[in-house]
């Protein structure tokens, strides 16, 4: 029998909270940093080279992967572990976001939304049934609910149409999950930025059942003043010995705010994204590396990282790939970036247990307030 899925919370701090989510695949030390590889890898990364920037789980795609290569083909090549060489816990989202936000001539029904591929165009169905039989195709450790993400701005009553819409999904998703000892299953909370809706979607969340809860629908266009106001609340409706996960977020800043909410678990392309485009994450704020200022610049990125993009190239070398356009510019930014933001959860993490988090929060926006180094 596999071991259950479970989380223990070892510390609190405010609302921050610090502990670990036990999977048959390893443990997940929270408030945890998801990176996401959307179609079985992180871009520019080797799955052994994100194990070392410290992240304990990966983050894939089921809209991606549903349509190249298919989890059919995923599944008879023995599940996305071993397909992605990653032998530790993944979450896969259910799909709903990216059939809202890619797929094109979409028809939004009960039972599901029909769409075209944006790679090809062939039709597709995904409802909260499908959603599930790739998942376990894929063999996700942590499966998310079918749910519908409207962008915001939106009317409050479309919203709650939205939200009782999702809740019927998630309990079509929790009849559809069944009983997988070893895996689980997150409800995603709903409700735009009105408290009420998000009572309403927490309550029906916890009546079915869940082994974690996401708060969805945020990061999507609502800015961080609106994201923090829904933070302040909308965690603390949820079970308080479940982990809670925060989707689709984001900057550092995002992060940090998030974690003193109340968020044990966030993901984000930002920081591969970033890597990609010239642009690093460090102590002091984000750097262009695209900038001439750093041609000569003999200094790391960032003197007090330990990545090996700090410990051997310069920012004139960076610059200098970078701008040539060779390929690992990017990889040694991505690497940079992910081992930032492991860095900096590893540090949430410690501040926590310590009962220090105020004065590691006062210092985090200290630095950056300062700025990145002057050129010399």
């Amino acid at each position: 029998m596999p071991q259950p899925f479970s989380f223990a919370l070892h510390a609190t701090d405010g609302r921050a909270r610090t502990g670990v989510i036990s999977t048959p695949r390893g443990e997940i030390r929270t408030p945890a940093f998801m990176p996401v590889g959307t179609a079985a890898t992180v871009k520019a990364m080797l799955p052994e080279s994100v194990r070392a920037t410290g992240a304990d789980i990966l983050l894939g795609n089921t809209y991606h992967l549903m349509l190249r290569p298919t989890a059919e083909r995923i599944a008879r090549l023995g599940g996305l572990h071993k397909f992605m060489n990653w032998d530790r816990p993944i979450l896969t989202d259910s799909g709903g976001f990216q059939v809202m936000s890619l797929a094109s001539l979409r028809k939004l029904t009960e039972e599901g939304v029909k769409f075209s591929s944006h790679i090809d165009g062939s039709k597709h169905m995904l409802s909260p049934e499908r959603s599930m039989e790739i998942q376990k195709l894929l063999g996700s450790d942590i499966v998310m609910c079918f749910d519908e993400c409207p962008a915001l701005p939106a009317s409050e009553a479309e919203v709650e149409k939205s939200m009782q819409l999702s809740m019927r999904w998630a309990q079509r998703s929790r009849d559809a999950f069944g009983d997988r000892p070893g895996h689980a299953l997150f409800g995603i909370q709903q409700g735009g930025v009105t408290q009420h809706l998000r009572e309403q979607s927490a309550k029906a969340l916890t009546e079915i059942g869940f082994d974690g809860y996401a708060v969805g629908g945020l990061a999507v266009g609502e800015g961080q003043e609106a994201m923090f106001g829904v933070l302040d609340y909308a965690p603390e409706m949820l079970p308080f010995d479940k982990p809670r996960y925060l989707m689709g977020v984001g900057k550092p800043d995002d992060i940090v705010g998030a974690v003193e909410r109340g968020i044990d678990m966030m993901d984000c392309v930002l920081p591969s994204r970033s890597g990609r485009t010239a642009q690093g994450w460090t102590r002091r704020g984000q750097v262009n590396l695209k900038n001439a200022r750093h041609m000569d610049d003999p200094r790391p990125l960032d003197e007090a990282c330990t990545c090996p993009c700090c410990r051997n190239y310069s920012r004139a070398y960076l610059h200098h790939v970078i701008r040539a356009q060779e390929i690992i510019g990017s990889m040694l930014l991505t690497w940079h970036n992910l081992h930032y933001y492991q860095e900096l959860m590893q540090g949430l993490r410690d501040a926590i247990s310590a009962g220090q988090l105020a004065s590691f929060v006062a210092n985090f926006h200290a630095t950056r307030a300062a700025g990145d180094l002057e050129p010399i």
